[in-house]
């Protein structure tokens, strides 16, 4: 068996994470999403992997190579437009031949276990086709799937909770034979402008063709949303065995597992409430407060007092003295001047919005910071309401309350009056 890895896309709603690197690209706990699938298929016995690129491709390609460096080889095909996911899977045709094949959507991260058993489960049975689902509560975001006995016999796109015909729903993850193609090739294009795979899938049941739904409650996670990067990074580190390869100074106190990699130094004074990790040349501290589940790429600076909460703070990036980040993501090479404060609670306590392609978006979760892409600079004293999203490239002045979005290539500047009179006697 072969697998295919779709990673051609570029992940809109991730934005501004996704205007400088792919979405497949962005990091859990020190590893790209894409890395966790491409090791799950190596631990289940699958070394030939195909990748379907295409938006900013260079970087999958320079970080991975041939794939020898994770145990396995690595070929590349370039979709030519973004055109979907049953065209994207028609890449492969030449490259499995008469095997069979594994694809996985390259932004879920799952369970490593759930490779090997519906491998197994495929070779046993009889079926042209195996499509992983998993049970959700509210399946209206999601392609919610039919079901007769183990069999699908329909696939619906995202339908009203009311009109779901249940709550199990595709999870991304199928095994194909070779028959699939003949059915991409009389796909026709959806109301959206793409090619399908779940209207090649149901080509197949009209076609009396098997497709078998394996029901899954192992860990499955989709990463549409930029909060569900945050929701990840939570789970991961919550996980992640502790190894201290850099130095921690003396009068450092860590309550819980710290994952410190090499070159990097936790100065005196920092406290660690929770799992962190912490990436390579990194410099933490004096007296800074860490905790939540924190997530610090290579190089990293965090300086003088500064309290980082429940956040993903990428490579190249410092966050001066004297400032609090809260439940937030930031992008690389930034610089946080002294001060800043990203707040990440609604005075009302409700649930934070965030703009997603757009549209003001209910993230259902009660704590929420600020999404910030890559080379963002901000002034001291600088202050972000909870769901503010800033673009790469972008420049906020000092003594500035954030409470709009801000595009890429931006500058934002206070415009103050100020009053001079003479000293009174």
């Amino acid at each position: 068996m072969k697998a295919v890895i779709l990673s051609a896309g570029e992940g809109r709603r991730m934005r501004p994470l996704t205007l400088t690197k792919p979405k497949t690209m962005l990091p859990v706990a020190g590893k790209p999403i894409i890395q966790y699938n491409i090791e799950a298929l190596r631990d289940s016995g699958i070394t030939e992997i195909l990748l379907i690129v295409k938006y900013k491709e260079k970087l999958v390609k320079d970080y991975f190579k041939d794939g020898k460096a994770f145990g396995v080889n690595i070929s590349y095909k370039t979709q030519e437009e973004p055109a979907g996911t049953a065209d994207a899977i028609s890449y492969s045709k030449n490259f499995i031949k008469d095997d069979n094949l594994i694809v996985l959507n390259g932004d879920i991260i799952l369970d490593k276990e759930l490779i090997s058993e519906i491998i197994a489960d495929y070779e046993s049975s009889q079926f042209d086709t195996l499509m992983v689902l998993t049970e959700v509560e509210d399946p209206s975001h999601y392609g919610v799937v039919e079901m007769q006995g183990i069999l699908v016999k329909n696939i619906i796109e995202k339908p009203k909770k009311e009109d779901a015909p249940s709550n199990l729903i595709n999870a991304g993850i199928y095994i194909f034979n070779k028959n699939i193609f003949d059915k991409i090739a009389i796909t026709e294009v959806s109301p959206r402008g793409e090619f399908e795979i779940t209207d090649s899938l149901i080509l197949q049941i009209r076609d009396n063709k098997n497709i078998k739904g394996f029901i899954t409650n192992k860990k499955w996670i989709d990463v549409g949303m930029p909060w569900d990067l945050l929701e990840i990074n939570e789970i991961v580190i919550k996980q992640i065995k502790e190894d201290i390869k850099g130095k921690i100074e003396d009068g450092v106190t860590i309550h819980g597992k710290v994952f410190l990699d090499e070159g990097s130094i936790l100065r005196s004074g920092v406290y660690i409430e929770g799992s962190v990790y912490v990436g390579k040349n990194c410099d933490i501290g004096p007296n800074s407060f860490i905790r939540g589940n924190s997530y610090f790429g290579d190089y990293v600076n965090v300086g003088n007092a500064v309290e980082i909460k429940n956040s993903i703070i990428m490579e190249h990036t410092n966050i001066n003295h004297l400032s609090y980040i809260g439940d937030s993501m930031i992008g690389s090479y930034c610089n946080i001047g002294a001060g800043t404060n990203v707040a990440n609670l609604r005075f009302d306590d409700k649930p934070v919005l965030m703009n997603v392609k757009g549209q003001k978006t209910n993230t259902g979760r009660r704590k929420l910071g600020s999404v910030i892409g890559d080379n963002v600079k901000t002034g001291i004293n600088t202050s972000f309401s909870p769901g503010v999203t800033v673009g790469f490239n972008s420049f906020i002045g000092p003594g500035i309350l954030l409470q709009k979005d801000v595009e890429s290539n931006k500058i934002v500047l206070l415009k103050q009056q100020h009053t001079v009179d003479n000293l009174r006697k």
